[in-house]
C-alpha cells in the first residue's frame, strides 16, 4: 500500500513538472529571442543566443522607438489601475447591498450579474462599440466604465460569496456603535473582503492589462495600449519585426508578472472564502 501511494506521488510530480515545463516555455522562448536577431527568431527560434545571433539590446531600444512604447505603458497603467479599482469599490458595494437587502429586486439583479458572465464579448462587441461612440467613452476614461460593467458579474459573483460567510452581529454591533451604511462598509465591511478583493484585483488586472479588442474597437490607435502598440510592428505584405515584437512581448508581461508573483497567495484564499453557499 505504501509503495503505491509512494509511486502515485511520483507520477503526479512527474506531471506537474511536465505541465510546469509546458507553460513555462513559452515564456522563456519570448525571452531569449529577444536578444537575437530578428532573422534568427524566425529561422531558428529555439536556439539559444550566442555570439552570431546575439544583438544585446538592440531589439528593446527599436521596439520602444517603433512603437512609442512609454506612451502606450502610461496609457495601459492608466486603464488597468483606475478600471480594477473601480470594479473592486462598486462591484463590493453591489455585492453587500444584494447580500444582505433580501428582497425581489436583489434576487434577480444577483442573477443578471450571474448572467452576464455566460454571455460572450463576440456577441455584443459590434452594438457596445457603438453605444461607446454614442455615449463619448471612446477614451481612456470612458472604456474604464466600460470594463467595470463586464467585470461586474464575476466580481459580484465572488464578493457575495465571501459576504454570506461574515457574521451578521458584526455589522448590527456597528449599528448600536452609531455607523451609517456607508460608514460600515468602508471602516468594517470591506476591511473584511481583502482576502477576495486582492483576489479580484488579480484576475481583472491580468485580463484589462492584456486586453487587445476592447481597446482596439473603443478607443483604436488614437490612445494606444501595449497590446494595441504591440501589432503596429507588423509592415505590410505581412512583414513583422520579430526581434522587436519579442522585446516588447517581455516588456509587456514583465510588469503583470510582478504584479501577479506578490499577490498569488491570496487569489485560492479568496477563491474558496468566495465559494460559501449562503
Amino acid at each position: 500500500m505504501f509503495k503505491r501511494a509512494k509511486f502515485t506521488d511520483a507520477v503526479i510530480f512527474a506531471v506537474l513538472v511536465f505541465l510546469s515545463a509546458a507553460f513555462l516555455a513559452p515564456i522563456f522562448i519570448v525571452f531569449f529571442n529577444s536578444f537575437k536577431g530578428k532573422l534568427f527568431v524566425v529561422n531558428q527560434p529555439f536556439r539559444l543566443p550566442d555570439s552570431q545571433t546575439f544583438v544585446r539590446l538592440n531589439n528593446y531600444v527599436e521596439g520602444i522607438a517603433k512603437t512609442d512604447f512609454f506612451s502606450a505603458f502610461g496609457y495601459s497603467l492608466f486603464i488597468t489601475v483606475f478600471s480594477v479599482a473601480a470594479i473592486i469599490l462598486f462591484t463590493a458595494m453591489t455585492a453587500w447591498y444584494i447580500t444582505r437587502v433580501k428582497t425581489r429586486f436583489t434576487g434577480v439583479l444577483y442573477y443578471l450579474f450571474v448572467f452576464s458572465m455566460i454571455v460572450p464579448f463576440q456577441m455584443v462587441m459590434f452594438t457596445m462599440s457603438k453605444m461607446a461612440n454614442m455615449l463619448h467613452l471612446d477614451n481612456p476614461v470612458g472604456i474604464i466604465l466600460i470594463y467595470l460593467g463586464f467585470g461586474a458579474g464575476l466580481s459580484v459573483f465572488m464578493f457575495c460569496g465571501f459576504i454570506k460567510s461574515i457574521p451578521l452581529e458584526i455589522e448590527e454591533a456597528a449599528m448600536i456603535d452609531g455607523c451609517n451604511p456607508i460608514v460600515m462598509f468602508f471602516r468594517v465591511i470591506f476591511p473584511i473582503l481583502q482576502p477576495t478583493a486582492i483576489t479580484v484585483a488579480i484576475l481583472n488586472a491580468m485580463w484589462v492589462w492584456n486586453d487587445y479588442l476592447l481597446p482596439y474597437l473603443v478607443i483604436g490607435s488614437e490612445y494606444k495600449t501595449i497590446p494595441i502598440a504591440i501589432q503596429y510592428l507588423k509592415g505590410g505584405y505581412g512583414s513583422i519585426d520579430w526581434g522587436a515584437m519579442m522585446a516588447l512581448l517581455v516588456l509587456a508581461i514583465l510588469p503583470i508578472v510582478i504584479f501577479y508573483l506578490s499577490c498569488q497567495k491570496y487569489i485560492i484564499r479568496g477563491v474558496v472564502a468566495g465559494a460559501v453557499k449562503g
